[in-house]
C-alpha cells in the first residue's frame, strides 16, 4: 500500500484480513486529506446534480461502516463510533431558502426521506442555531465518523495483525519480471502486488493513471458548544454552504470551504469568511473556544468519479479521485482493491 490516509488504511485493514502480507508506504500516516475531514458519511446531504453514479455508490456507506467497525471489534480494537445522527439541512435567508428548496428538489431524486421539519415541533434539533431560523429538511439515516479515530483504531490493528509500516516516500515504480518493483528511500522493493492511494500527493515516476488536481478544503475544530447526539448541520449562508459537526463532549468540527489550491496555508479572508458563517448559523459558537484549523487536498479526476485503474499485467493499481467522499467510500474501495490483488496474486 503506498499511502495511509483512510482509504489506503482501510485497504491495507481489508488485504491483511483476508490473509495477505500487508506493508504500508507513508512518511506521514494520515496526515492528508484524513487529517482535514470532517468525516461526514451523508450520501444524499452530498447529492449533487450529474452525480447520480457517485450516489449510487455511496448509498450504503453507513452499513459498510457498521461492518467495518464490527471488523475491527473482532480484530481486538475497542468500539469506533459511526454515530447515525441524521442531518439538518436549514437555510440562513431567503435567498438561501431557495437555495434549499433547489437542493431539495434535487435530492429527492435518491428516493431517500427528506422529512420536513420546524423549530416548534423539535426544538432539541434547532439547539444552538440562530433564532431566525424555524425550519428546515432533516434527512435521517446519515452518520459521522471522527477520521483521528479510525486511523488510530487501523493502525493499531495494522501493527498488532504484523503489517509492516515504512515511513518514507515512494519516488519511482517499474515494472519486473517477479511483480512491480518501488524505490522507496532510495532503495529497490519488489512485491507481489502493488495499490496506490496516494490522493492529492504528486504522481509516483512510472504510474500512469488519470490525473487528479487538488481542492483545498479547511475544517476548523472548537469545543464549548455542545451538540453531541444531535443532527449535522448543514446550511446556505448568503449563498455558501456551510456545515458543523458535533462529537462528544462539547466538540465539535465546522467547514465548508472548498477552493482549487496548492498551497497549504489559509488566508485571513478564508478563515473570517468560514468563522462568520459559522456564528451566523449557530450563534452559540461565540464563546466556544478555537482548537486549531487543519487543511487537506481532496483529489478530483477529471471525470469526478472515483477511480480504481488496474494494471494487473504489471500488478499495480491506483485508487483516487474520491474529492470529499474519500471517508464515505473508503470500505468500497477497499473491496475493489482486495479483489484486485486476489486475482494478480493466484
Amino acid at each position: 500500500m503506498v499511502g495511509a490516509g483512510i482509504i489506503g488504511l482501510t485497504t491495507a485493514f481489508a488485504l491483511r484480513r483476508q490473509g495477505h502480507l500487508v506493508t504500508v508506504v507513508d512518511p506521514a500516516v494520515g496526515r492528508g486529506a484524513t487529517w482535514a475531514a470532517a468525516g461526514m458519511l451523508a450520501p444524499v446531504s452530498e447529492f449533487a446534480p450529474g452525480e447520480s453514479e457517485n450516489f449510487q455508490l455511496q448509498a450504503s456507506a453507513v452499513a459498510q461502516w457498521q461492518t467495518l467497525r464490527q471488523s475491527l471489534i473482532s480484530a481486538g480494537e475497542a468500539p469506533i463510533t459511526v454515530a447515525e445522527t441524521g442531518t439538518l439541512h436549514v437555510a440562513f435567508d431567503a435567498g438561501d431558502r431557495r437555495l434549499l428548496s433547489q437542493f431539495v428538489a434535487v435530492a429527492t431524486e435518491t428516493r431517500a426521506t427528506l422529512v420536513p421539519v420546524s423549530r416548534g415541533e423539535h426544538p432539541e434539533y434547532f439547539h444552538g442555531i440562530n433564532d431566525r431560523i424555524h425550519d428546515g429538511v432533516f434527512i435521517p439515516g446519515e452518520a459521522w465518523v471522527n477520521p483521528n479515530e479510525i486511523v488510530d483504531a487501523l493502525t493499531n490493528s495494522l501493527q498488532r495483525l504484523g503489517a509492516t509500516f515504512l515511513p518514507y516516500a515512494v519516488t519511482a515504480c517499474a515494472d519486473s519480471p517477479n511483480g512491480p518493483e518501488l524505490r522507496i528511500n532510495g532503495e529497490p522493493e519488489r512485491f507481489d502486488a502493488v495499490v496506490f492511494c496516494t490522493g492529492a500527493a504528486p504522481t509516483v515516476s512510472g504510474v500512469t493513471s488519470p490525473p487528479v488536481r487538488p481542492i483545498r478544503g479547511t475544517t476548523v475544530r472548537v469545543r464549548g458548544f455542545d451538540r453531541s447526539g444531535l443532527p449535522m448541520v448543514r446550511s446556505f449562508v448568503r449563498g455558501r454552504p456551510f456545515y458543523f459537526v458535533g462529537r462528544d463532549q462539547g466538540y465539535g468540527v465546522l467547514g465548508a470551504s472548498a477552493e482549487e489550491k496548492v498551497s497549504p496555508d489559509v488566508e485571513v479572508g478564508e478563515l473570517q469568511r468560514l468563522l462568520r458563517d459559522a456564528l451566523d448559523t449557530l450563534p452559540g459558537l461565540e464563546t466556544a473556544s478555537v482548537e486549531e484549523y487543519r487543511v487537506g487536498h481532496r483529489p478530483v479526476s477529471p471525470s469526478g468519479q472515483p477511480f480504481f485503474d488496474e494494471h494487473p499485467t504489471e500488478g499495480w493499481a491506483s485508487s483516487n479521485g474520491h474529492y470529499r467522499h474519500g471517508v464515505t467510500l473508503a470500505p468500497l474501495a477497499a473491496s475493489w482493491a482486495v479483489s484486485f490483488v486476489e486475482r494478480v496474486t493466484r
